[in-house]
Order: C-alpha cells, then sequence, then structure tokens
C-alpha cells in the first residue's frame, strides 16, 4: 500500500501548526507575566486594576493558540485531504 506524499505533508504542517502555536503561547505569557510583575515592583498600590488587565489579555493571548490546535487536530483527526 502506497503512502501519498499529501497525506504525509500533512501530518507534517499539522504537528509544525500544533507546536508553534504552543511555543507563541508560551512566549505570549511569558512577556504578559514579565510586564504584570514589573508594573507591580514599580508602582505596588495598582495591583488590583494591573490583575484585572493581566487575566484578560491572558485570555486573548490564550485564545489564539486554540484556535491553531483545534485546526491542527482538525486536519489529524478529520483530515480533508485523505482519499475516500
Amino acid at each position: 500500500m502506497e503512502f501519498p506524499l499529501e497525506l504525509a505533508l500533512t501530518y507534517i504542517g499539522a504537528g509544525v501548526l500544533l507546536g508553534l502555536s504552543a511555543v507563541g503561547a508560551a512566549v505570549g505569557v511569558g512577556n504578559i507575566g514579565n510586564s504584570f510583575l514589573q508594573g507591580i515592583a514599580r508602582q505596588p498600590e495598582m495591583l488590583p486594576m494591573l490583575r484585572i488587565q493581566m487575566f484578560i489579555v491572558l485570555g486573548l493571548v490564550d485564545a489564539v493558540p486554540m484556535i491553531g490546535v483545534g485546526m491542527g487536530l482538525f486536519i489529524l483527526f478529520g483530515n480533508p485531504f485523505t482519499p475516500n
């Protein structure tokens, strides 16, 4: 049985999509945490306001990689490129 090149490239692309979305989320969350701690170190009285803003931005930053994970899993398990 022959394994088509298109199917192999699809799996490689899905793996890259899953990996890069995880790396992007980790870098984004790290930068947000860094900025939050720097802001608290400069002005400790701003803690409640900065905490609320940090959690809102964390939710927005994590939403984009989750869309990428969903697309990658769709390509892996509901592959539209497989022959019938």
